[in-house]
């Protein structure tokens, strides 16, 4: 099987924070994680007010969904992370930028919103892995 590309084709920003495109090969098991906010076991709010804590437990809840189906971070193919209108922006995605980051950086779309499903949620993150399985 080929491997899973990520490509920055020249033309367009070259960043080490993300690809601007994901070639997935046939055969690889590819995965969605619905959008996750920080919410604990219990569907309980975490960090109420704290962008960069509920980015974090957003992003940790989004990697025990990873786990679940037998993926990491780094076979995440493409982010998408929502952000509340007036929330923190440096605070919320300097807590996460590190880990979203890896040697072929995924593709990755941010965006403001007005409001999102759970009361008081500041973020939600949602993703698309794809893993070479023999």
């Amino acid at each position: 099987m080929a491997p899973i590309q990520r490509l920055r084709p020249d033309g367009l920003v070259s960043s080490p924070a993300f690809s601007h495109v994901a070639v997935v090969p046939p055969g690889a098991t590819m995965i969605y994680i619905g959008g996750q906010n920080a919410v604990d076991a219990s569907g309980a709010l975490v960090g109420e007010g704290d962008a960069a804590v509920q980015s974090a437990r957003a992003l940790d809840n989004a990697k025990t969904a990873l786990e679940a189906a037998d993926a990491t971070l780094g076979d995440v193919i493409q982010w998408t992370v929502l952000f509340v209108e007036g929330a923190d922006l440096a605070a919320g995605y300097g807590a996460i930028a590190g880990k979203l980051v890896s040697e072929e950086p995924p593709l990755v779309t941010a965006a403001f919103v007005t409001g999102l499903g759970v009361p008081g949620a500041l973020v939600e993150i949602s993703a698309v892995a794809a893993v070479e399985r023999q």
